[in-house]
């Protein structure tokens, strides 16, 4: 039995309801875009919504124009097809161990138990990161869900300064083993260089903090997404077991179900100009969000917004993102739930909806 995410304990109704009533919504903390035209429209256009929205260095996500075109480049070495495809192999491995190590009678939590664990493993093992530190990463995962729903910006910061200092002992490390360091992807990124000089402290710790405290979280949330998607839905899940490993269109079928129930939720902008979008006035300087979530769900982009047909849909899918800034590592992201996924079904006879959690 699987548990995860109660549907009706999401924001997906609110934000379908808010969609309809005010589609460029505003409260305390700016503006937020629900449609999927206005979304698009403003990832398409860095000039106007620019993504350098944080206060803090965020390598290549918080930076626009040719800036962000050099460290996109760098970045996009380590995530191209060719490095997820190296990977896969080691990924089954992991995702076959921890299926086999699952309570088969009682009911499994299908974000905790699968997709954290699966998460941490998979990234662990891409960066090179030792097994000792699968403790340390889950508990704060924990955590830093917690600080997030807590509101309190004190404590998501002390969460993520938690997380700067493992990645930092981590460079140290590979810096005090010189040539005895592992030849891994933290390693060869300690090495790189950008414009001509020498990656800084505080660029490596940046990119490393966007390939895992933001991706651990999503990958685990993706993992449940789906799983429990398969498990009430019966029909499906015979479909793709009938499909198989590398079935035709899993990749899609992921996309899809991450589509309706996405749990990338926005991203950040601001506004560098006064702008017109859905008929009000977002002013100069304004912070603005892009709701994937409701994007992905506007009737007027998908009509049936729970309808799942991964071929028609893929062409306007958000999941992702678009634009200069949609996710370099959507390629790594797809394999890892793909592997997931078929190690579960190729393991089990059946998967039956459990118990709900929020």
């Amino acid at each position: 039995m699987i548990s995860g995410t109660d549907p009706a304990a999401d924001r997906r109704p609110d934000l379908d309801r808010m969609r309809g009533r005010c589609p460029v919504a505003r409260d305390e903390d700016g503006w937020t875009l629900l449609r999927h035209a206005d979304v698009t429209r403003a990832a398409l256009d860095p000039g106007t919504f620019s993504s350098r929205a944080s206060r803090h260095l965020n390598v290549p996500n918080g930076m626009d124009g040719a800036e962000h075109a050099r460290y996109r480049a760098l970045v996009e070495r380590y995530l191209a097809p060719a490095e997820a495809a190296r990977l896969e192999p080691r990924l089954r491995v992991i995702a076959r161990d921890l299926v086999g190590a699952l309570d088969r009678e009682g009911p499994v939590e299908a974000v905790g138990e699968i997709g954290a664990r699966f998460a941490v493993r998979a990234q662990s093992a891409w960066l090179g990161w030792p097994a000792e530190l699968e403790g340390t990463l889950i508990e704060w995962m924990g955590d830093n869900h917690a600080a997030a729903r807590s509101g309190d910006p004190g404590r998501t910061a002390a969460v993520a300064e938690r997380f700067d200092r493992i990645i930092r002992s981590l460079i140290a490390a590979r810096r005090e083993a010189g040539t005895g360091a592992p030849d891994d992807v933290t390693a060869r990124l300690i090495g790189e260089t950008v414009g001509g000089r020498p990656l800084g402290e505080e660029e490596i710790v940046s990119i490393l903090r966007n390939w895992t405290a933001g991706d651990l979280g999503s990958i685990a949330a993706c993992v449940g997404v789906v799983v429990r998607r398969l498990a009430v839905d019966p029909g499906l899940q015979e479909e793709w077991r009938r499909a198989g490993r590398d079935g035709p269109g899993l990749a899609a079928g992921i996309d899809e179900i991450l589509r309706i129930d996405d749990p990338f939720t926005f991203n950040r902008r601001v506004a560098t100009a006064e702008v017109e979008v859905g008929g009000r006035t977002i002013p100069a300087g304004a912070r603005v969000r892009l709701s994937w979530t409701a994007a992905n769900r506007d009737p007027e982009a998908f009509g049936d917004p729970d309808a799942y047909r991964p071929e028609e849909n893929a062409p306007r899918n958000l999941v992702y993102g678009i634009g200069a800034h949609a996710c370099p590592g959507r390629e790594l992201a797809t394999l890892e739930l793909r592997v997931a996924v078929e190690e579960l079904l190729a393991a089990t006879a059946r998967l039956e909806p459990g118990p709900e959690e929020e």
